[in-house]
Formats: structure tokens, C-alpha cells, sequence
């Protein structure tokens, strides 16, 4: 029997690891001293040990490792762990890389400007959500109000409650003056009869979108546009879907300050 600090050394695996490894079962010792408490192993318990380290080495959990040394593990079933691994590591420098390229287009946007940009642009999965629904052709983005009045207003008649802030969407791909192509969407869960051309629907889910926060009047919109579209560019991306914006703090019953709005603009995107 070897006492724990010389299988320790033996093996080159810490004492406060052994111990741990002993508390979870993964190697437990062959005997333990009940008045001492001292661990003592045994060499033939090296190979058990060493599977552990190379296990881990290749980044399975202490937990997937358990699994493996209690039920055993054949050729075949290695060879396909191995494989769900790889997969995992090279999605997982696949996204370091996307981090990275991100990072340097940060530091160039930085350096061609003169001031750190107020608008940070993030990528979100958006998941798919109950709506409730109004869609138009307006003249100008200035009468997406009547449009809320309908919507909010014919819900408050059906008794249904908004679950979130509204959104507007804009499905013109591509910059109108005109006959813009728009949609008023509010969250909801209750089912209700559609009205004055409020209808239910699902807001479909966008797997990725470029995220970012306007605070100020909608009037100034551009620069946020202006800031998110250049991120788009810049990281190698394209628009895949219509623009979505997010009132998250917006005119109320009273007077209200257009300084104080907050929204988020949503833009979907896929690699270019």
C-alpha cells in the first residue's frame, strides 16, 4: 500500500485532488486508517488514474468521466465521445474567432473615430412570440401612431393585456420615403377575435439579430441606423430580415421628455 502524499508524487496529481476525486468516487483509496484518517492507495490503481487525467485533459466533466469508468466503455463508444467533443471544440473556436474578429473591428471603428460610438451593437437570438397584430402601408413613419392608438385601443375593448412593450416593424428591405410597409405588434398570451384589423399571430423567431439602444427622441433615429448598419459591415455581416423597433420606454398618458425614450433596434442578419 502507498500512503496518499507518495501516490501523490508518484503520480503527479495533488493531494487536494486525490482527496477530491476520493469524495466524488471517481478514486476512491484501497484502504482508509478509521483512527487516522490516512488514504492509502495501490499501483494497480495508476491506469484508473490515468484514463481520469486524460479524460479530463481532453475536456470531458468530472461527471462524464463517472459515467464512463462506472459502465465501462468500449472502442466504439469512445470514438463517438470523441467526436461529440470535437465538435464542441471547434464550435468552440469557431465562436472565439467570431469574438476576435469582432474585437478588431471594434479597434477600427475606434480608430476612425474621434469619440467612443454611444451605440454598442450585440448579437441576440430572438425567440418566437404571441402578438398581437396590425399591419399598413403608411406615408411616413410619423403615422405609426394611429396605428398604436387602434391596436392598444381595440385590445383594451377585448379585455386582452399587453405581456411587454410594442414593437413596430418596418419590412421594406430597403430605404422608402413612401408606402412604407409596417407592422405594430404587441405581446400578448390570451387568445382573442380579431378587429379593425387587429389580428393574433406569431412573431416569428430570428436566430440571430444586431442588437442596439437608442435613448432620445425618434427623431434621431439615423444615428443609431447609422451606427448599426456600420457595425453590420464592418463584422461580415447582411440584413436577412425587416428592421424591428422596440419601445421600451416611450410617450405615456402625461407629458413626457423625447430625451427619455429608450429602444431597441433589431436588425436580423446572417453572414455575408
Amino acid at each position: 500500500m502507498i500512503k496518499i502524499g507518495d501516490f501523490s508524487k508518484l503520480s503527479k496529481v495533488s493531494v487536494k485532488t486525490l482527496r477530491y476525486y476520493d469524495e466524488t468516487g471517481l478514486l476512491s483509496p484501497i484502504e482508509t486508517d478509521r483512527s487516522s484518517g490516512y488514504r492509502y492507495y495501490s499501483l494497480d490503481q495508476l491506469p484508473r488514474l490515468n484514463r481520469i487525467l486524460a479524460l479530463k485533459d481532453l475536456g470531458f466533466s468530472l461527471e462524464q468521466i463517472a459515467q464512463a469508468l462506472e459502465s465501462g466503455i468500449t472502442l466504439e463508444q469512445l470514438r463517438g465521445m470523441l467526436r461529440l467533443k470535437q465538435a464542441e471544440q471547434q464550435q468552440r473556436v469557431h465562436d472565439e474567432q467570431e469574438r476576435l474578429l469582432r474585437v478588431e473591428a471594434r479597434l477600427r471603428q475606434i480608430e476612425m473615430e474621434a469619440d467612443v460610438s454611444k451605440y454598442d451593437v450585440v448579437i441576440k437570438k430572438l425567440d418566437t412570440q404571441k402578438v398581437a397584430s396590425i399591419r399598413k402601408t403608411l406615408d411616413t413613419p410619423r403615422d405609426i401612431g394611429g396605428m398604436f392608438e387602434t391596436i392598444f385601443g381595440y385590445l383594451g375593448r377585448k379585455g386582452v393585456r399587453p405581456l411587454g412593450p410594442p414593437s413596430g416593424i418596418w419590412h421594406d428591405l430597403e430605404y422608402k420615403d413612401k408606402d412604407l410597409d409596417t407592422e405594430v405588434v404587441v405581446p400578448i398570451a390570451q387568445s382573442f377575435t380579431p378587429g379593425d384589423g387587429v389580428q393574433p399571430a406569431d412573431l416569428p423567431a430570428v436566430p440571430a439579430a444586431a442588437c442596439t439602444i437608442h435613448q432620445g427622441a425618434y427623431e434621431d433615429f439615423s444615428q443609431a441606423y447609422t451606427a448599426i448598419m456600420g457595425w453590420i459591415t464592418t463584422n461580415g455581416y447582411r440584413m436577412a430580415g425587416p428592421c424591428r423597433e422596440i419601445y421600451l420606454r416611450g410617450p405615456g398618458p402625461g407629458p413626457t421628455d423625447p430625451n427619455t425614450y429608450i429602444t431597441e433596434i433589431q436588425i436580423p442578419v446572417e453572414k455575408a
